[in-house]
């Protein structure tokens, strides 16, 4: 498989380089996915640091308390939003014939997981104006796009990975040619799904998301990360660009679609959507450079998944190339700056995207 060209996207000013010349980031907004590099600062000190030991909800929810309005329950939001989306799911991807398939499909669709990427779709499109219902069957779009990466990910051509959300992983169960054809088949429904069912919204907002979340996971979004990220396995030359540039593919992308296609569903102006793409390719970083630190400091048990498994494969990751404690400042500063582009839009309606981020950053698994 050959290797992505990293040098159209990235120019040589690496994270590290960095640390001392500027206190703004260098992440340039383009139509295209990512064509600079995010430069790594140390952040401003916060009153939760990042740790090993420290409580996801409780400091989620203690920021959201603290520095949004008291009123806000994110728990309970998180709770109720993702009830939904499981609802909408269940709906969706119903068990009929082929049974086989619909069977595996709903195995990993419904193995539970904290639904991220569909609440943050949501609450984007709430943020600019519009409902949850014309954002559900988008978010319930990603949610299977996400899926299918997993089932694909965990594949023995792949990441050859037995556990997922604490479970066997799809064709563990089901065998590796029924778990190619479930990601498949979600991948495919996906598209069906939003321009079937999405209500209330223009026509030609929909196809704009749909344009939107397919270059997301193709050969310029969540493809072009994945294949960087296994043509770098085992290299000892793999600097902080091409990590940048995997993670901000291979995770980044569909997280970044997440938010895009809610604000794009629920109305938002061209300004507030490249507003909020910005906010969201903060936080898709975010997510991985957590990601890693977890994989390192937790065990399987806690996170659900196979713990440790990019150090036995060799994979460069964040504190490989940084350490512990500076990736830990690195996603620091990557959640302020995400929180930093929510100013400006009514903060009741922004505290949702607001406590996501602080999700991301003190989750535990």
């Amino acid at each position: 498989m050959s290797s992505v060209n990293l040098g159209s996207w990235a120019r040589p000013s690496s994270m590290l380089n960095q640390v001392n010349r500027s206190r703004s980031p260098t992440f340039a907004l383009f139509n295209g996915l990512r064509k600079s590099p995010i430069s790594f600062i140390t952040p401003k000190s916060r009153t939760h640091p990042i740790s090993s030991s420290s409580s996801v909800s409780e400091n989620a929810v203690a920021d959201s308390e603290e520095e949004d309005k008291p009123t806000f329950n994110f728990k309970a939001y998180m709770l109720e939003k993702a009830n939904k989306v499981n609802q909408a799911l269940d709906a969706a991807v119903a068990l009929r014939e082929p049974e086989k398939i619909h069977e595996a499909m709903r195995y990993s669709l419904l193995a539970g997981g904290k639904r991220v990427r569909p609440v943050l779709c949501i609450a984007a499109c709430e943020l600019v104006g519009g409902n949850e219902a014309m954002a559900m069957p988008s978010a319930c779009a990603v949610e299977m796009i996400h899926t299918m990466s997993l089932i694909h990910d965990d594949l023995p051509c792949m990441d050859n990975d037995d556990l997922r959300r604490g479970k066997p992983t799809n064709h563990k169960v089901f065998g590796e040619e029924v778990a190619v054809l479930a990601g498949d088949a979600l991948l495919s429904f996906a598209f069906e799904h939003i321009a079937v069912s999405t209500a209330g919204v223009s026509p030609a907002r929909i196809v704009r998301a749909i344009g939107e979340l397919a270059k997301s996971i193709g050969s310029e979004g969540l493809v072009a990360g994945q294949v960087v990220d296994i043509n770098s396995e085992g290299l000892s030359d793999v600097g902080v660009e091409r990590l940048e540039f995997i993670h901000l593919h291979k995770t980044a992308a569909l997280l970044e679609a997440a938010v895009v296609l809610g604000a794009i569903m629920g109305g938002g102006s061209d300004e507030e959507v490249e507003k909020l793409r910005k906010f969201a390719r903060y936080i898709g970083l975010l997510f991985q450079v957590v990601d890693d630190i977890l994989d390192v400091t937790k065990s399987s048990q806690e996170l659900g998944k196979t713990a440790g498994k990019d150090l036995v494969a060799d994979k460069v990751t964040y504190p490989k190339l940084l350490g512990i404690e500076k990736s830990r400042e690195f996603a620091e500063k990557l959640n302020n700056d995400a929180r930093e582009q929510l100013s400006g839009f009514d903060p009741e309606k922004a505290a949702p995207l607001y406590a996501l981020a602080n999700y991301i950053a003190y989750r535990q698994n």
